[in-house]
């Protein structure tokens, strides 16, 4: 009985031609020249492919931790003052070592009661409080909190770095968490093409933390004249800031107040400019509520000074010499034309929260990436004709419909990537030809089914019926588990190894198509043309 295979044959041909599109798209031409580039316009190379860079990056979240511990800090002085107890301070121990510890002590007697209220009620959800001797409080961060901080660092300073690489226009950048779950708190970041590391790491490790303080004292030409000049000690809420002005002996140093006017976020906007001498500089605008703050501030310290810090350096100290809104810039100190479009460029894309210390750092050239691309896709290459050349010999004409077959699941398979935009690496490669070896093998497993049954004294529509349902159990138990083992690659694998499993998973799906139901029609229309009684010629 002959079957009616339009409708299928239809379905294999509409879909073999989709997929041919996925691949190139509508090329500009169908020269070599001109396919080549509509391929890699939707299929992108990997960094091991095309050459880049690849970072380690770990982020220092004790420094975020210390941040919101210095913000707290002014908080708790500020309580004091309102509770009435004026002989009370607030420190931090020890800033670098413990910065998630603070310590309140000369609280009177008569205030003792105001203070352990405030403390409770303002403190207690995020520090544990602690009362000592002597009418002294300490105040330890909790460690839940300390994780929450230490992990939204990381989070922050990926998307951070993500949004500086986008404005330097690197294409399909790879930028995320390393090791996740380790507590290394680490980040893996590779640029497909881009060799001009010197840029890259500096745009990617300024913290461009921007920040406007009070000055309370200085220029310092070191810290112990600081120190001198202050009476031997420094006020709690105040730290001794380097100057970037190298003018003079050993630079100079000023006192600012640790709280900032405004700082990060209420800065909007960023842009490189120039000074009334045509030298560089950066100009940026704050947010109305930064505005705001700014102008209350400015307004009532009219003729005294502020400084304008970036990075834990002060870049300028100015006289206030009347109210300003939300306008301002960043000059001196001998900055250049590049860096101030870099400067402008991490202000707009927002400051990290704590800076960054390169771990790993590797720069793979593209002679590298072409040496590979010319291995592996002669690897493939070879692979796929010695496969296509087995079938033909063991099979007979059985071999020309595997070899069928195996081409459209390649197709598929880089039809997907095509549609998905997908970035190629050479473990991808690896898995391109991993999906050849599955295709036949898949084939291997129906064949030999067939022939069985024909052994079996079956006619060649039964055995090729029979052949192709007793072999799908099996196909579809080894497609599976190897899924599943892809998955596992991919959800705990980074970069290449996640391409891998991807390319994997994609060209098994397809194989599950073109071996069961492509093989199978094949097989029908071969059926239908040939005279009753004859044989098929499956080896």
């Amino acid at each position: 009985m002959r079957k009616n295979l339009t409708g299928k044959t239809i379905l294999i041909v509409v879909i073999l031609l989709i997929f041919v599109a996925g691949i190139i798209g509508i090329p500009k031409g169908f020269s070599g020249a001109a396919l080549k580039e509509a391929f890699l316009s939707r299929i992108h190379l990997g960094l091991d492919l095309s050459g880049g860079t690849h970072l380690i990056l770990q982020v220092m979240v004790e420094e975020a931790v210390g941040t919101t511990s210095d913000g707290d800090l002014s908080r708790v002085l500020n309580d004091l003052k309102t509770a009435g107890a004026t002989g009370a301070t607030a420190t931090k121990p020890d800033p670098k070592n413990q910065p998630e510890i603070i310590r309140v002590t000369g609280v009177s007697q008569d205030k003792d009661s105001a203070v352990r209220s405030v403390l409770n009620d303002h403190y207690a959800p995020q520090y544990d409080v602690v009362a000592g001797i002597n009418n002294s409080y300490t105040l330890t961060m909790k460690p839940s909190v300390v994780r929450e901080i230490k992990q939204r660092a990381l989070q922050q300073s990926i998307e951070t770095i993500r949004s500086r690489i986008d404005k330097l226009g690197v294409n399909e950048p790879v930028i995320e968490e390393y090791g996740p779950g380790s507590g290394h708190f680490e980040i893996l970041v590779e640029l497909p093409g881009i060799d001009d590391f010197g840029r890259v790491k500096d745009v990617i490790q300024s913290t461009a933390r921007l920040e406007i303080h009070e000055v309370l004292g200085g220029p310092y030409p070191d810290p112990s004249n600081a120190l001198q000049a202050n009476g031997g000690t420094f006020p709690p809420d105040a730290e001794l800031v380097k100057s970037d002005d190298s003018s003079a002996s050993g630079g100079q140093y000023y006192l600012l107040r640790r709280m900032s006017i405004v700082a990060g976020s209420e800065f909007r906007d960023a842009q490189p400019s120039v000074d009334q001498n045509q030298r560089p500089d950066v100009s940026f605008t704050l947010t109305t509520a930064g505005g705001n703050k700014f102008y209350e501030y400015t307004s009532s310290n009219i003729g005294k000074s502020m400084a304008i810090v970036l990075d834990n350096t002060v870049r300028e100290v100015a006289t206030i010499q009347g109210a300003i809104r939300d306008q301002g810039q960043i000059s001196g100190g001998g900055i250049t034309q590049e860096e101030a479009q870099n400067l402008s460029l991490m202000l707009r894309t927002g400051s990290l929260p704590a800076s960054i210390h390169f771990l790993d750092e590797q720069t793979i050239g593209p002679s590298l990436g072409a040496d590979s691309i010319r291995h592996g896709v002669t690897a493939a290459a070879a692979g796929l004709i010695l496969v296509l050349i087995f079938m033909l010999v063991y099979y007979h004409g059985a071999g020309i419909n595997a070899d069928l077959a195996l081409i459209l699941n390649l197709v598929i398979l880089l039809g997907v990537m095509g549609y998905i935009h997908a970035t190629l690496t050479l473990p991808g490669i690896a898995g391109v030809i991993l999906t050849i070896g599955m295709g036949v093998d898949s084939n291997v497993l129906i064949f030999e089914r067939i022939r069985e049954e024909l052994r079996a004294g079956k006619s060649p529509s039964a055995a090729v019926d029979q052949g192709f349902s007793h072999a799908f159990r099996t196909i579809i138990d080894t497609h599976v588990t190897t899924i599943v083992s892809a998955a596992i690659l991919f959800l705990f694998g980074t970069g290449p190894v996640q391409g891998f499993a991807v390319t994997l998973t994609i060209g098994l799906l397809a194989n599950l198509f073109t071996a069961v139901y492509v093989s199978r029609v094949i097989f029908e229309a071969h059926l239908n043309k040939r005279q009753r009684g004859e044989p098929i010629s499956i080896g």
